[in-house]
């Protein structure tokens, strides 16, 4: 497959997805309170396009906040586990006990603690960004050979170059990886925390439609949520490409 030509498959797999959705429509009868046809919720997209827009804004600033902030965790996280045995064998178990908790769960906690500020959503968005790249970053830190630390030690590098010179860069696709996984849950996370409470919001607006059965409009929420996540994605992915110019095909 020539590179010119690779942007095409993805379009055409969501040409199929979007035929199939039409062919579902119409084969089983589906009624349009249920699932409307793809036309309907284009419509719905347009016409309610400054809605969707002003909607769209809090959630995008939570889910962007929430990824810088849970990253940064994270990333602080790791860095502190893989120079400190002993603080790694009290605290990790604890970060992981802490991820078992259903995050629907933690957010009235959060709200209680915040209030129905931007806070408690970007926290709970941050708290789904920061265990993936905890681990992730934790695993590409540790991904250094024997002989490349004994190297390290002969040319007499200091801890901190050895971090940024050798365990850094080989972090890295570990990071990135993260960060692909962070950049889509924490629009999930922030719309998660609108479900329990909030005054504007994607999450908001994809309860009020659903209990006031404007079924277009729900389905336009949900695709207008998807494309926020797909933006923040592809700002990683052209990150990636950027930063690790170095990794092989």
């Amino acid at each position: 497959m020539r590179p010119s030509l690779s942007w095409a498959w993805p379009v055409i797999g969501l040409l199929s997805l979007v035929a199939l959705w039409q062919a579902v429509i119409i084969g089983f009868q589906v009624r349009p309170f249920i699932a409307p046809d793809p036309l309907t919720v284009v419509h719905a997209l347009w016409d309610n396009r400054q809605l969707l827009w002003h909607n769209i804004q809090p959630t995008a600033v939570e889910a962007i906040a929430g990824f810088f902030v849970g990253n940064g965790i994270g990333f602080l996280l790791a860095t502190i586990f893989v120079h400190s045995q002993r603080l790694r064998a009290i605290y990790f178990p604890v970060v992981v006990l802490f991820n078992t908790i259903p995050i629907i769960a933690l957010s009235p906690v959060l709200i209680l603690v915040f209030g129905l500020s931007m806070s408690s959503k970007i926290a709970i968005a941050a708290i789904i960004c920061m265990f993936p790249t905890l681990v992730n970053t934790l695993r590409g830190l540790e991904a250094v050979s024997h002989s490349e630390m004994e190297l390290m030690k002969i040319m007499s590098a200091s801890p901190v170059e050895v971090f940024f010179r050798l365990r850094l860069p080989r972090s890295l696709p570990f990071v990135f990886t993260a960060l692909k996984i962070a950049a889509t849950s924490s629009v999930i996370g922030a719309i998660v925390s609108e479900w329990v409470g909030a005054e504007s919001g994607i999450g908001m607006l994809i309860i009020q439609s659903t209990f006031d059965y404007r079924t277009p409009l729900l389905y336009a929420s949900i695709m207008m949520s998807s494309a926020l996540a797909l933006a923040m994605f592809g700002a990683v992915v052209l990150a990636e490409k950027y930063f690790v110019k170095w990794r092989t095909a």
